[in-house]
């Protein structure tokens, strides 16, 4: 495995800047952020979408970059929910676009998200987590079914560029969790894999390393992020919609990486990932607001780099 940096973790500087400070800090591959105000959740500090589909000098560039400062260009990021009844059309063209750029760069990877339809009519998703009151289940099975339908067809649009599509299991999305990863990629081919991010399953009360065993060989890529689950929760419940931002007032936080889990957690986390066939990097995503954002990666560096010291490579 290598470390890995999802770039917008340093999205207050240029790409040049974030791209010296990954080499610096003994980063390998990086994992670059589209859409911005094209679409999309990632802010796209580092990359262009339209201009990097439209200039073969734009590409050149990026690759220069990278590849200049002995870094390698592992995936593209296009969070976001095409399926969105109102927005869904944007983050669509910027999955699209990535999966063209990644076929153009020959980079295996793109990350992404299950997205959340809504129920007919409506402008607004819904995220069901309960069985109850009765309309949840019948409008589950509606989400599964425009879900499905959208992306056998990229899957379809993945396979024939080459690419692999892995999809983050986040709140607020249709895949949040192994069983919902699992039945997509039964429905539409093994094309779809998983973003591991442990970050999300501890909040919502999984254990990561049980999940990583549950998604043997269905791991497409990994994002390396802790959650420090803060004594509040013991009232407030895991359940927050207070802003990230306002971290001492929160039942739970993103954190650096170590700072929520110690090394020998993360020691475990390789272990895992390798027995379950994963060998790929582990992209160091950088949600702490107590930290500032170079202080983040670089906490994360260290702590990855003792983990993979410390765990067993496969044989």
């Amino acid at each position: 495995m290598q470390i890995g940096l999802l770039t917008d973790s340093l999205s207050t500087l240029t790409r040049a800047e974030a791209l010296d400070t990954a080499a610096e800090l003994g980063v390998e591959t990086v994992e670059i952020g589209l859409g911005g105000e094209h679409g999309g959740w990632s802010p796209a500090p580092h990359a262009d979408l339209p201009d990097l589909l439209a200039d073969a000098d734009a590409r050149e560039a990026l690759r220069r970059d990278v590849t200049s400062r002995g870094l390698r260009l592992g995936a593209f990021n296009a969070a976001g929910n095409p399926l969105h009844p109102v927005e869904g059309e944007r983050d669509d063209r910027v999955l699209r676009g990535a999966l063209q750029l990644a076929e153009e760069f020959g980079v295996g990877t793109v990350v992404t998200m299950s997205g959340l339809p809504a129920n007919p009519g409506d402008t607004f998703p819904a995220w069901i987590t309960t069985v109850w009151p009765p309309e949840n289940l019948r409008l589950l099975e509606h989400q599964w079914s425009v879900a499905v339908d959208y992306w056998g067809g990229i899957a379809d649009e993945a396979r024939r560029r080459g690419v692999r599509i892995a999809v983050e299991m986040h709140a607020n999305q249709l895949v949040y969790g192994v069983p919902g990863l699992l039945r997509l990629r039964e429905a539409v081919g093994d094309v779809v894999g998983a973003n591991f991010d442990p970050s999300h399953l501890w909040w919502m009360g999984a254990d990561p390393l049980a999940a990583i065993a549950a998604l043997d060989g269905a791991i497409h890529h990994v994002h390396a992020k802790d959650t420090r689950i803060e004594d509040r929760a013991a009232v407030a419940s895991r359940l927050e919609t207070i802003p990230n931002e306002r971290t001492g007032e929160r039942a739970w936080n993103y954190v650096a990486v170590g700072t929520g889990h110690p090394d020998d957690f993360w020691a475990r986390f390789a272990d895992a990932l390798r027995a379950a066939g994963y060998d790929g990097p582990l992209s160091i995503e950088n949600e702490d607001y107590t930290l500032g954002q170079r202080e983040s990666v670089a906490r994360a560096v260290g702590t990855l780099r003792s983990a993979l010291s410390a765990s067993v490579p496969a044989r």
